[in-house]
């Protein structure tokens, strides 16, 4: 005989009462497939326990995991791009904005943001793969320019968390204007002698690269990112050769002279604060 036996036939509990696990409690790692719980992720910085695998994050986690307690000043938030194109692929361009607006609760592919990481006053520029693919419009060009503005006025280093599709095809040649503005920027911070931080995460693409991402007095990345400017289609479709294996990962662009170092995203608040002592 059975140690359990069931009294009543089937189930009873009524649809109300029934209890949902909440969205988002538990994720698959991209990498390894196995579950990760929610909390587990936030302890262990995004980065799967199992195989190291750093999960694609936003500018709420990267604040979260760089900034002392969580703690900081959030730097122009209401720019919101315009529609100077009045520009329609399969939708209108401002009904795509008004999408990613409910979406992602965000204003635009970047958050700006000053506060002290490990004790040392910093300013963070981070994009959001989210929005339209982290794409470089008008936008993300005038938020980097006034957060270099910001950081030369006050002299705090200045860091870029880069994580873009490249530039936003929808503004077409005001998107391209901002690799210019944003290198002329860059060029009066390091002539004002203050650090600039270049973070490449996954994925970092096109305009971006070809900008402000490679331009760091330090260039640093995760592992396993994607760094490039076209894609390995695009490029093998053109010089008609195979590509070698792992290219374009942050392992092989560090192997080939274009990066500083690949840091892990658990260790990497106690990287920079030493670096900022350091260079302080």
């Amino acid at each position: 005989m059975a140690w359990f036996k069931r009294e009543k036939k089937g189930i009873i509990t009524s649809t109300e009462e029934k209890k949902e696990t909440p969205d988002g409690l538990w994720n698959k790692c991209p990498s390894c497939k196995k579950p990760l719980h929610y909390a587990e992720q936030v302890e262990n910085k995004y980065v799967c326990q199992y195989c190291a695998y750093h999960l694609r994050i936003g500018s709420k986690e990267y604040f979260e995991i760089l900034f002392d307690d969580n703690q900081f000043t959030e730097l122009f938030p209401n720019l919101r791009s315009g529609d100077p194109l009045n520009f329609t692929d399969t939708k209108k361009y401002t009904d795509r904005l008004e999408e990613s607006y409910q979406k992602t609760g965000l204003n635009d592919a970047i958050r700006s943001a000053t506060g002290k990481l490990a004790g040392q006053d910093l300013v963070i520029a981070c994009m959001d793969f989210n929005f339209i693919g982290g794409s470089m419009g008008s936008v993300v060009g005038e938020k980097i320019a006034r957060s270099i503005d910001y950081s030369i006025k006050h002299k705090i280093p200045f860091m870029m968390i880069s994580k873009s599709g490249g530039a936003r095809m929808m503004e077409a040649a005001f998107s391209l204007m901002q690799m210019a503005k944003t290198s002329a920027k860059l060029a009066l911070l390091s002539k004002a002698k203050i650090p600039y931080i270049s973070l490449l995460t996954d994925p970092t693409t096109g305009g971006v690269t070809a900008s402000y991402a490679m331009l760091g007095d330090i260039n640093i990345s995760e592992p396993g990112a994607l760094i490039g400017f076209a894609g390995p289609r695009v490029i093998k479709e053109t010089i008609k050769k195979d590509l070698p294996k792992g290219f374009q990962t942050s392992e092989f662009v560090l192997e080939h002279g274009f990066l500083d170092f690949i840091v892990d995203r658990r260790q990497m608040k106690a990287k920079l604060g030493s670096f900022l002592k350091m260079i302080n």
